[in-house]
């Protein structure tokens, strides 16, 4: 069966049975992350539907960023695909259960599950490019309006005299996991995109804080030389 055709069932299985609000992490979402992956699975050998399948089913079950178990999210996301693969597509082979069920599982930032196989690592590098970019800027701010957190400390934007709490300000997301990322990626081709994206992260941190200072028409340059080359050390 043509890749196409089941990513058009799986998207047609999750409009009909899957409800959620969080739109974080809803269908558009594994779209990005499936056709990130592609992208990065270009030149390689690795087994499309695994990717595609974890890619479309690795945020099914997803628990808020403050929630105690959120670290067990992915687990629980990966049973829940292999029971819905085996309830609605009982013609999904068998035998790359477990690789689905892997991928999905060493997704998870805060679970922790280092990747064994290409295709958790594809998964993986696409699912964390989500956080870097316009894209991450933007899905930063819509999580810590949900859970009420306040933008940025606008006496201490960057925390250079406090400590760095993203639990309170999601501007401190960016140093205390954002920007790391790209050290984290498990492909070549992940990281060059995830330097590049990160890059657009530090600019518009350089941005605010001259904004912050009166400056509407620069940057602040010595917050660009103060965490760009912490992004190109590796």
């Amino acid at each position: 069966m043509p890749i196409a055709h089941w990513q058009a069932r799986f998207e047609e299985y999750l409009h009909r049975h899957w409800l959620q609000d969080d739109k974080a992490h809803d269908v558009a979402h594994f779209r990005r992350v499936w056709k990130t992956s592609q992208q990065i699975m270009e030149t390689t050998e690795a087994d499309r539907l695994v990717v595609l399948t974890a890619c479309y089913f690795h945020d099914i079950v997803n628990l808020p960023k403050n929630h105690p178990e959120r670290h067990l999210a992915s687990t629980q996301a990966a049973q829940e695909t292999l029971r819905i693969l085996d309830a609605h597509f009982p013609d999904f082979p068998h035998p790359l259960y477990d690789a689905v069920a892997h991928a999905v599982r060493a997704h998870s930032f805060s679970a922790g599950i280092a990747p064994q196989t290409l295709e958790a690592k594809i998964v993986q590098d696409a699912d964390r490019l989500e956080s870097l970019g316009a894209i991450g800027l933007a899905r930063v701010f819509y999580t810590s309006g949900a859970l009420g957190r306040p933008l940025f400390d606008s006496e201490d934007p960057l925390a250079s005299g406090r400590e760095l709490d993203d639990a309170t300000y999601a501007l401190d997301h960016f140093q205390k996991k954002l920007l790391k990322l790209p050290d984290t990626m498990q492909t070549e081709a992940g990281r060059a995109l995830a330097r590049h994206n990160a890059d657009f992260l530090v600019n518009y941190m350089a941005k605010l804080c001259a904004e912050l200072k009166g400056n509407y028409c620069d940057i602040d340059h010595n917050v660009v030389q103060q965490f760009a080359p912490q992004i190109h050390s590796a």
